[in-house]
């Protein structure tokens, strides 16, 4: 059980490939910023989804380091996303693609070439193991750097931290016609968001579960780019807190939106299943 508790968990660590730690190098500067000017929650949230990326399909390239502990591993790879129905993820190291992973609201496919093997199942297997409620929405909505969707939005706190805009949630819940099979309640979650005083992207967001507070997943967000007419940060953080704590950095590049794209992904019969 702890085994398979350990692939699961290091299977949905994969799934959330984002970020690098923006412990830039960049020379400092000694610019003193104005203080940014209060302003009410409903307001911020507003400018919050006005700036969020929009799109349909969007696909990148990245590279990214994973730690946990003592345990190292850098990859590289691709990502593909048709918003709100798939998560395309395919995973290489030193060339050779080693994983691909494809995520649907009610699934999670696996493939691993190292050792042949296969996995299907669903986010019920995967949270029965990790003992929380991750599901596809949180998945995507943190990838991409947006607020999560489907959720209740109108009970927000604003404050100021560190000359930048904060939002705290202390009760989100999922809202009634989106819960998922074998969804016993909704989701309840405290959600931190931190806004840019001047683009008003997310450079950071946090989300843990009431009653487990011991798992929390903490995303950091920097070195945007202009897509188009929008922002999209090029490096990630995240960040998970459970037994330990364990990094996955990510720099993405060669990044496009709406885009039609495939998805392929075929399971050779010689694999074998892995049952969850």
């Amino acid at each position: 059980m702890k085994h398979q508790k350990s692939f699961f968990i290091n299977l949905f660590l994969i799934g959330l490939t984002g970020a690098l730690l923006f412990a830039s190098c960049k020379t400092q500067r000694s610019i003193i910023k104005k203080p940014i000017k209060e302003e009410g929650p409903e307001y911020l949230f507003a400018k919050l989804k006005e700036r969020e990326l929009q799109f349909t399909w969007f696909s990148a390239r990245f590279s990214a380091d994973y730690r946990n502990g003592n345990q190292k591993q850098a990859f590289s790879g691709q990502i593909r996303i048709q918003k709100d129905t798939l998560i395309w993820l395919s995973l290489r190291v030193m060339g050779l693609e080693g994983m691909r992973l494809m995520i649907t609201q009610d699934s999670i496919k696996y493939i691993n070439r190292i050792n042949n093997t296969y996995l299907i199942g669903d986010w019920y297997d995967l949270n029965k193991f990790l003992n929380t409620n991750i599901e596809y929405d949180i998945l995507q909505s943190f990838l991409i750097g947006n607020d999560i969707s489907f959720y209740e939005e109108g009970k927000f706190k604003a404050t100021i931290d560190k000359n930048v805009y904060k939002l705290t949630a202390t009760s989100r819940r999922k809202l009634k016609k989106y819960i998922r099979k074998h969804q016993d309640e909704l989701n309840v979650f405290i959600q931190n968001i931190w806004l840019d005083p001047e683009t008003f992207k997310i450079t950071r967001a946090d989300v843990k579960e009431i009653r487990k507070d011991n798992i929390k997943l903490d995303a950091s967000y920097s070195s945007f780019e202009a897509i188009g007419s929008q922002l999209f940060p090029r490096e990630m953080t995240y960040q998970i807190s459970a037994e330990n704590k364990i990094f996955v950095d990510v720099v993405f590049s060669r990044i496009n939106i709406d885009e039609p794209m495939t998805f392929p992904f075929t399971i050779p019969s010689s694999f074998t299943r892995i049952r969850s």
